[in-house]
């Protein structure tokens, strides 16, 4: 008889990019578990083919039990803001950081083989050097980015003292389908989407020509699904990033639209600029969307020409 498929669990499978890797490992054949509070993500983005269960991860006790018989683990799971971060540390620490022990205590208990925890280039903060390598200190300059340091600290530990095959995936500026204009993930790709639907001018925070590496969230399901089975699970953090940066005004020229300039937000790197060699040496992985190409579906979508 044919063997039964893997339970594989995702954390915050309602979310951005959850829902997305969902989709995907469904697609796949995979048996999928979603665990979501649904405090930010939505119900439409629930693949209607994946096991849902509504449950917090701030609550370890709760979660125990969905942890059974699950084979590897994406903990996708945050509170991804940096001004909520700032206004809230103590609320955003507990989901961030508590939350991603909690994850990994009840998958060290559980026995699940791989737990895949998405990171955040946010660690870096600003360095005096790009590209960004996994080898620089971390400089967290905003509570989200010092707890999303703390749970790849976490992460890694976990396999040095409990043998776990853990990897922590450093996103960069994740964007897509299904992004909102209130995430860490890429915040202004939405927002000016949205400001050029409305006819409103592009808000610009500060002079405009601070850069992010922006990245396509199929490139980050892609990531997320090589590292499910890579040979190297090591407690390693690995950057996904496309490995080109742009501007803010160059992604203002792209959507179009007047613009208009506001101060700088605090707690903000001024450049991100990914090296990717880790992930391709790692996770034989590498970034095939496009920027433009990326943005240009996303108007094309929203009923806009560019």
């Amino acid at each position: 008889m044919p063997s039964q498929p893997r339970i594989v669990l995702v954390t915050g499978g309602a979310g951005f990019v959850g829902s997305h890797l969902v989709d995907e490992l469904v697609r796949r054949g995979e048996r999928v578990r979603v665990l979501d509070s649904l405090a930010t993500g939505k119900r439409a983005n629930l693949n209607a083919q994946a096991e849902v269960i509504e449950g917090d991860i701030r609550d370890l006790d709760a979660i125990r039990p969905v942890f059974a018989g699950v084979d590897c683990v994406f903990h996708t799971a945050a509170m991804a803001r940096v001004p909520l971060s700032i206004e809230k540390p103590v609320e955003t620490h507990a989901a961030n950081a508590t939350g991603t022990l909690n994850v990994l205590v009840a998958a060290r208990d559980a026995k699940v083989r791989r737990v895949i925890n998405s990171g955040s280039s946010s660690v870096y903060g600003d360095q005096p050097t790009l590209p960004l390598r996994e080898d620089m200190a971390a400089n967290p300059l905003n509570p989200y980015a010092l707890q999303k340091f703390i749970a790849e600290c976490y992460t890694r530990q976990f396999h040095q003292l409990y043998g776990m095959q853990t990897l922590t995936l450093r996103y960069f500026n994740v964007y897509g389908p299904r992004m909102t204009a209130e995430g860490a993930y890429l915040t202004v790709i939405s927002i000016f989407l949205r400001q050029r639907k409305a006819g409103e001018p592009l808000t610009i925070e500060g002079d405009g020509e601070q850069t992010r590496d922006f990245t396509h969230v199929r490139d980050v399901v892609r990531a997320n699904i090589l590292a499910m089975d890579c040979d190297t699970a090591d407690g390693r953090a690995i950057n996904i990033g496309a490995g080109h940066n742009a501007s803010i005004n160059e992604i203002a020229r792209m959507i179009g639209g007047p613009q208009v300039h506001r101060p700088p937000r605090r707690g903000d790197a001024r450049n991100t600029l990914a090296d990717n060699r880790e992930a391709a040496k790692v996770l034989g992985w590498h970034p095939e969307v496009k920027l433009a190409q990326g943005i240009e579906e996303l108007m094309r979508q929203a009923g806009m020409r560019a």
